[in-house]
């Protein structure tokens, strides 16, 4: 993957998903900045990244599974399960405190975590 490549990836997944019915929740940002730059920065969490480029990188309707040592925030949650539809793929999530499998929109946590 380019530099380049690099840069739009983020973008990428940011319009697949709005177009989905995603809305960003930026209380999960806690800098002193604008609404856009806000959800800017969302778009740059590491599972976010870590998924986009699994997406990228792997054959069709294989799963992806990330392993992050801090918690996922309520936003990216909600982004995943989302991209589990999208896609039609399995991605599986570890946070240190459980695994989210995300499938069809839906996690296997019943959105508590």
């Amino acid at each position: 993957m380019s530099a380049t490549d690099g840069d739009s990836v983020p973008l990428l997944t940011a319009v697949v998903v709005k177009d989905a019915g995603y809305v960003p929740y930026t209380r999960y940002v806690f800098h002193d900045i604008d609404q856009e730059a806000k959800e800017q920065v969302l778009l740059y969490h590491s599972e976010r990244l870590a998924i986009a480029y699994g997406l990228i990188s792997t054959p069709p309707r294989t799963p992806l599974r990330i392993i992050k040592n801090l918690r996922v925030c309520g936003d990216c949650h909600n982004a995943i399960k989302i991209m589990s539809r999208i896609v039609g793929r399995e991605l599986i999530v570890r946070d240190n405190k459980r695994f989210h499998h995300f499938k069809d929109g839906k996690c296997s946590c019943g959105d508590y975590w």
